[in-house]
């Protein structure tokens, strides 16, 4: 039993070395084809290693500029969204965005919103969901310490000091813990996507006989609101609506 058992480890081992190896060697290859300009090659290879089940914001950023050496617009934009969900803060993939969506056809003007909302939500995507995790059990923490020292010290500034710090932490905890709850939700239930078709009527309602109403194009980013059958009720960022098909769009999520 012993012998069987050490010899289903090494396998197993063996295994993990060998998947590990070939991811290597993918990612090198890709690399070096993206260097050599064979950019469908270097496609191939990134998506091959997104196949096995990893993802990295890395990898997305590469893919993205991949897509985008081909002049698949839609297809760059969406890989840069997804290389920003896993790290926020990369400026390199905010910047190729915003290249990208120089192309874009589409220019839709943002409904305008309060700017205590927009510096809220931009707030919250400055950091992941993982990170906001992180960030609220560091502030519930300090919540604990500051109850601690207001409960124990003996000097009046001491107190005070805890008092006022608990009740900072514990807003900051509560931030942090509605900012990670959000990214979940989010990852859970995405609403974003992009769409890949060069042009996508959305129509009054989810059939094929209905009025069009508008025409989006690719790399524009819509919000999935529901679905029914092969449409989706969608939403753009100048608050008009309507339904497209499922196939002319790709959730970023």
């Amino acid at each position: 039993m012993k012998i069987r058992f050490l010899l289903i480890m090494l396998f197993c081992s063996l295994g993990s070395l060998s998947t590990a190896q070939t991811t290597e060697q993918l990612w090198n290859d890709a690399n070096t084809a993206y260097i050599n300009g064979q950019y469908a090659d270097a496609v191939r290879g990134y998506e091959a290693i997104l196949n096995q089940g990893m993802e990295s914001a890395k990898l997305y950023l590469n893919l993205g500029n991949a897509y985008y050496k081909q002049g698949l617009i839609g297809k760059a934009i969406l890989e840069y969204n997804r290389a920003l969900r896993l790290s926020p803060s990369d400026t390199e993939a905010r910047y190729n965005l915003s290249i990208a969506h120089a192309y874009v056809q589409d220019k839709i003007d943002v409904v305008p919103t309060f700017f205590l909302k927009r510096w809220v939500h931009a707030l919250q995507s400055s950091c992941s969901g993982s990170g906001w995790a992180i960030w609220s059990v560091l502030f519930f923490a300090v919540a604990i310490g500051c109850i601690i020292l207001y409960l124990l010290a003996e000097g009046l500034s001491w107190r005070k000091g805890g008092f006022y710090g608990a009740i900072g932490a514990i807003l900051l905890f509560a931030f942090s813990f509605a900012s990670a709850a959000r990214s979940k939700r989010m990852a859970l239930h995405p609403q974003t996507a992009i769409v890949m078709s060069n042009a996508a009527p959305v129509k009054s309602s989810p059939d094929s006989g209905s009025k069009d109403i508008f025409v989006l194009h690719e790399g524009t980013q819509v919000t999935v609101r529901d679905s029914l059958g092969d449409y989706r009720e969608i939403m753009i960022a100048d608050g008009n609506q309507g339904w497209i098909q499922a196939s002319a769009i790709e959730m970023i999520d």
